[in-house]
């Protein structure tokens, strides 16, 4: 059996699959994040280790652990960890909706070695300028850094005693030569950092370590159980989901969206503010386009009018064309394709018949704009979908994907009940790494149902999308 454990940003998350794939336990503990000044966000790094015990003592009372040979790890990108010689955290973790190092990010980007050994800009939300903003803003902190973590691999120090990061998750944090899946020195040098800050680097499907007897005697698992190199949380999804190549891809309606497309190939094109990471799996790279805001987006405008957000949805019944109202979804900033921490979110051309179902359909509709944006800037890359499955909590809503399928022009399809997230393609790559099988294991799920397009609106969705571009250009010029 393998246990897999994804490190999400509001709550841990463990499975537990046989050899089959067959999923025969879950657990999962929610998690706080502290927010003590505007634009911050942070964790602490001791609440993740207590969540991990509570969630494999769960597992153990559900099914005996003691035929598990390997577990995986997925978790959050880009947060920064920060160890002192002894290994001790230094600082809470700042996060990747962290918005506190923009400048820094900024003068990064400037430097043109950022963008040509990562092929990306250096995002505000990234490791690399939170360690710039440490150091001018805790310097007696950055003083002591000895290590630099990300936060699943946090975890993985504890879990096994081995300081190690893997490509995707590392390939976030803008040190990592993403085209030779190694550390960047000079990258490094230009934050005041070496390879010795650095962890070691596996592949995703690698072995990373041992659990530690101690833990493993706790939880009831045997000696020597494996912990693989894992991945982080999107690529890890992508395992899970069966997006390990060329042409298939999936969008996730969470917290973030995400509109994530395996590739055979590297092919940055950083000016989109696409990301182009390495995947879990070895040989393998990915290209994704991240909004901050999507299912987080409707949340807000739940709270905001007192609604639970699944009756906002359920009531809206058949596609309709795009209200004339607009939503921008920028409530914390932007990335794909602006690449601009400091917008913030608008609903525009409101009037007298702008009722809160017209108001629930902007906001769904705007985070699909936003997601169509990042479709367009993939495809100005050269990547190609020809397979796209949705997941995420915002998936749930029909109408949501029906206009998303629309505004996409391109079927979308939608798995059998069931978690096929991070935590599964955690334990898929704990099943590779224990096993030596390859991705041809990572097999799409059932698929329950495809969502096609309302070819009669396509028109009317690209038209409201037109409008949402220039909404954004008239935000712009008011921020």
């Amino acid at each position: 059996m393998y246990i897999g454990l994804d490190l999400g940003t509001s709550g841990l998350k463990a499975v537990l699959i046989d050899e089959a794939q067959t999923l025969r336990a879950e657990a999962a503990v929610s998690l706080t994040v502290s927010r003590p000044k505007p634009g911050w966000s942070e964790q602490d790094p001791q609440s993740w280790l207590d969540a991990a015990d509570v969630v494999l003592r769960d597992l153990a009372g559900q099914v005996p652990l003691d035929a598990v040979r390997a577990i995986g790890l997925s978790g959050q990108m880009h947060g920064a960890t920060l160890l002192n010689a002894y290994d001790a955290v230094l600082r809470p973790c700042i996060l990747w909706n962290d918005t506190r190092a923009a400048d820094a990010a900024a003068e990064m980007d400037a430097d043109p070695r950022f963008r040509a050994l990562t092929g990306n800009i250096v995002f505000p939300g990234f490791t690399a300028p939170k360690l710039s903003w440490v150091a001018q803003h805790e310097p007696q902190i950055f003083a002591k850094v000895a290590r630099v973590l990300l936060p699943k691999d946090y975890l993985r120090l504890w879990l096994t005693g081995e300081a190690v990061a893997e490509m995707s998750d590392a390939a976030g944090t803008s040190w990592l030569d993403v085209a030779k899946r190694n550390w960047a020195d000079d990258l490094l040098a230009a934050t005041g950092l070496s390879r010795d800050h650095m962890p070691r680097l596996v592949e995703g499907t690698a072995v990373s370590g041992q659990l530690r007897d101690a833990l493993a005697q706790r939880w009831g698992l045997p000696k020597g159980v494996v912990v693989a190199g894992g991945g982080g949380d999107n690529a890890a999804s992508a395992v899970g989901v069966g997006v390990v190549s060329a042409g298939d891809a999936f969008v996730s309606l969470g917290t973030s969206g995400v509109l994530f497309a395996a590739s055979d190939a590297y092919r940055p094109d950083p000016a989109s503010a696409v990301h182009t990471f390495c995947h879990a799996l070895p040989g393998t790279w990915h290209q994704m386009g991240v909004i901050l805001a999507a299912a987080d987006a409707l949340n807000w405008y739940a709270r905001l009018v007192g609604q639970p957000a699944a009756s906002l949805t359920a009531s809206l019944g058949d596609l309709q064309a795009p209200s004339r109202a607009l939503f921008l979804p920028y409530l914390g900033g932007e990335r794909t394709p602006h690449n601009d921490s400091q917008i913030r979110g608008a609903f525009l051309h409101l009037d007298h018949a702008a009722d809160q179902a017209a108001a629930t359909r902007a906001v769904l509709e705007g985070v699909t704009h936003a997601i169509r944006d990042c479709h367009d800037a993939l495809a100005a890359t050269g990547t190609q979908i020809s397979r796209l499955i949705a997941v995420g909590g915002g998936s749930k809503s029909d109408y949501w994907l029906k206009a998303l399928a629309t505004s996409l022009d391109m079927p979308i399809d939608l798995p059998v009940a069931g978690d096929f997230g991070g935590a599964f393609g955690a334990a898929r790559l704990g099943l590779m790494a224990a096993t030596g099988a390859g991705p041809e294991i990572a097999g799409p799920p059932a698929i329950a149902r495809t969502i096609t397009p309302d070819r009669a609106l396509t028109d009317a969705f690209a038209d409201a999308h037109a409008r949402y571009r220039a909404g954004y250009a008239a935000l712009k010029g008011l921020s």
